[in-house]
């Protein structure tokens, strides 16, 4: 059975980067880029030349892509001709193999927003897609406020369409832009679009996230007839964001509504490499990876039910719709005062530790976990602490090194330019062995801000382990995670931290104590032996 061809359509960088605080740098540009590159994007839209110092310095140094890569921009403006008019200038001469144009498609934004006539922004869609054709341009309509404007009158936003498609436009995008419209809607508008004389091979759709559907409104526009999917990495956008490519590709794959009726440029084996695609993109932003994403999130395939986890134990699909490594992901049983027998022997096994059932260990480990967590630890979000606690309990985590005592001071003092700056130092005492190690550390980074005494104490920790050394240089201290449990004067602190070393693998571990320094130190310590664990480090004999 021969399948029909979706075409994907990338704008990360260009309606991904009017997320709130998010600005990419140009290096940062070209690295997204040549990963949806890699990834098999059909197009991937770089920004809208002009409008940026940092757009304008990427387009004059664009990368070369597999992928046709395109310019954005808006039709001519009124009162002008399209030869003439500077800013659709600017996206042509940047020199991309096509330009994608927004324009006016809503009768209410054409007479308030522009304050123009409706037959004239007919004529600046029209000059504007035939004037880039002209120059060899493939031409993109990005019809603005499509399905509003088609609610509000259907006749004018067909006009508009069938400006830029007979004008020569490859492709009329129909644009969600204010993400209210559902899904039921989407696909009725779309098969009036196609019903209205424009091939549904011609057809895009692009929709926001302001009621969470712009994933649901994508594939209903596919399912009515549309061919191209626009949308970004992570569902980055304006406001609630786009609908999320890194969701879509996965689901257009994966599913059999739609894998069994279309391809598109990315393959299986691309598929596999989504996650740390995913990862990637948070590291540039430098924020937190959202657990719950679909197909990608730490907790997607996270199975806390004692009663999943026995399901999962016969046949995964009991509780997993897709195997986790499709996407580059991993099962995940988190332990935590719900668990049961069954959670445990299965993360046990992921560890690579065989217990059998009945085994009287489990039952005391079991009583632990319950026991802590009452304390205030959460090792469903700590796995790594997991890990530590149930091989400690199985004899399994040897002495690596000794913490023989460690201070952290803070003061507040005048700088070089007579400011008042708080300062944190962190001493550290270790034994290896029977050698001791002193370490000191500040918090100063070394553009001269305070990083805080929990930032001295992990760097006075990692400064010198001696043999160790080197097993540590490459790890880092990614997320950090305070919170306050219990309340009054029996508070306590519970802390959970994410570490990271260059090989890509996250891990996170937990302390808790009623002073958040020794809750840090706890967590820290787990992170350091959890890693010596992994990375099969044989402990000194001294």
């Amino acid at each position: 059975m021969t399948r029909e061809r979706l075409t994907l359509y990338d704008t990360t960088l260009r309606d991904g980067q009017q997320t709130q605080g998010v600005q990419f740098s140009t290096p940062e540009k070209h690295a997204i880029a040549a990963m949806l590159d890699s990834l098999g994007i059909d197009y991937i839209e770089g920004g809208w030349p002009g409008a940026n110092p940092t757009d304008s310095e990427f387009f004059a140094d664009k990368p070369q892509t597999r992928a046709i890569f395109t310019a954005f921009g808006m039709t001519k403006r009124a009162g002008r001709s399209a030869e003439n008019d500077d800013v659709l200038a600017a996206v042509l001469n940047a020199g991309t193999d096509a330009v994608c144009l927004v324009g006016k498609s809503h009768d209410f934004h054409v007479t308030t927003a522009l304050g123009i006539s409706l037959d004239e922004n007919l004529e600046n869609i029209r000059a504007s897609i035939a004037h880039c054709v002209a120059q060899g341009r493939e031409a993109h309509f990005d019809a603005e406020h499509f399905f509003d404007g088609y609610k509000a009158n259907p006749d004018y936003a067909l006009k508009c369409l069938h400006a830029a498609h007979d004008a020569g436009a490859r492709w009329v995008v129909l644009c969600d832009t204010n993400g209210g419209t559902l899904p039921s809607e989407i696909s009725t508008i779309t098969r009036a679009v196609i019903d209205s004389g424009i091939p549904g091979a011609h057809i895009g759709i692009h929709c926001h996230d302001d009621t969470g559907q712009a994933v649901a409104g994508s594939l209903a526009a596919v399912e009515a007839g549309a061919r191209q999917i626009q949308g970004t990495l992570n569902g980055l956008g304006e406001r609630c964001g786009n609908a999320s490519l890194t969701t879509l590709i996965p689901t257009l794959l994966l599913k059999p509504a739609f894998a069994d009726r279309f391809e598109t440029g990315v393959s299986r084996d691309a598929l596999k490499g989504l996650l740390r695609m995913s990862r990637k993109l948070d590291d540039i932003l430098n924020r937190v990876p959202l657990r719950t994403m679909p197909y990608v999130g730490a907790s997607a395939f996270a199975h806390k039910a004692g009663l999943h986890a026995s399901a999962i134990l016969k046949d995964p699909t009991t509780y997993e719709h897709i195997d986790p490594a499709q996407v580059g992901n991993a099962r995940i049983v988190p332990m935590s005062n719900q668990a049961g027998q069954s959670n445990l022997r299965m993360r046990l096994a992921d560890m690579g530790v065989q217990v059998e059932k009945g085994d009287a260990r489990l039952g005391a480990i079991l009583d632990e976990i319950k026991e802590r967590e009452d304390q205030g630890y959460a090792y469903d979000s700590a796995q790594a602490s997991f890990e530590l606690l149930a091989r400690r309990a199985l004899g399994q985590v040897p002495d690596f090194f000794e913490v023989k005592r460690y201070r952290v001071t803070v003061e507040r003092r005048k700088n070089k330019y007579n400011r008042i700056v708080t300062l944190s130092e962190a001493v550290v005492v270790v034994k290896i062995g029977d050698e001791k190690k002193l370490s000191v550390s500040e918090s100063m980074d070394s553009e001269g801000h305070d990083r805080g005494p929990v930032n001295a104490l992990s760097k006075a920790l990692a400064k010198d382990l001696g043999p160790y050394q080197a097993v540590i240089d490459d790890m880092k201290l990614v997320d950090f995670k305070v919170r306050i449990t219990q309340g009054g004067t029996e508070a306590v602190t519970r802390v959970i931290i994410d570490s990271e070393d260059g090989q890509g693998q996250r891990w996170s571990t937990v302390g808790v104590s009623p002073n958040i320094v020794d809750a840090s130190f706890e967590a820290l310590l787990d992170a350091v032996i959890w890693k010596f664990l992994r990375d099969g480090v044989q402990p000194c004999q001294n």
